[in-house]
């Protein structure tokens, strides 16, 4: 996930690079890049999501939660970890019929398979699940009354 995050996170600054250059310094910009900087930005994206997960950097209400008891702090933990994981699970479910749905269809500009393109979401949803387990397995392992 980490390699993926920052392959994906040069090639999107590379390719804006390239175009910044292309439209400064030559008659015409590649009409690849834009479509290459978005499918680079989406992918970035989706591997960091599961880092996100696993690092806890996502966001959360802190004002609510520390006014909570610890029991219910525990129980209101397990209860997050699993719903995410029953969420992204779904997900990860239905973004490999869409990767297949995809297979069919290639993108404007650069003539790759969508289904390439969509893959970027069962990265995503597939890591945050994964993270989500390991989770919900970490809480009720130190789940205590």
């Amino acid at each position: 996930m980490k390699y993926g995050t920052l392959v994906s996170s040069y090639g999107l600054v590379c390719s804006v690079l390239l175009q910044i250059f292309a439209r400064f310094f030559l008659e015409n910009t590649p009409p690849w890049t834009e479509e290459a900087s978005r499918l680079f930005f989406i992918y970035a994206t989706s591997f960091a999501a599961g880092l996100a997960l696993k690092n806890k950097y996502y966001v959360h209400l802190d004002l609510f939660y520390n006014k909570l008891p610890n029991k219910w702090k525990k129980y209101l933990n397990v209860i997050i970890s699993i719903l995410i994981l029953v969420l992204f699970g779904l997900i990860t479910y239905f973004s490999l019929l869409f990767v297949v749905q995809g297979h069919a269809e290639f993108s404007p500009s650069m003539k790759i398979r969508m289904s390439f393109v969509f893959f970027s979401m069962f990265i995503m949803a597939g890591s945050i699940s994964y993270y989500a387990l390991l989770d919900v397995l970490r809480s009720l392992k130190n789940f205590r009354i």
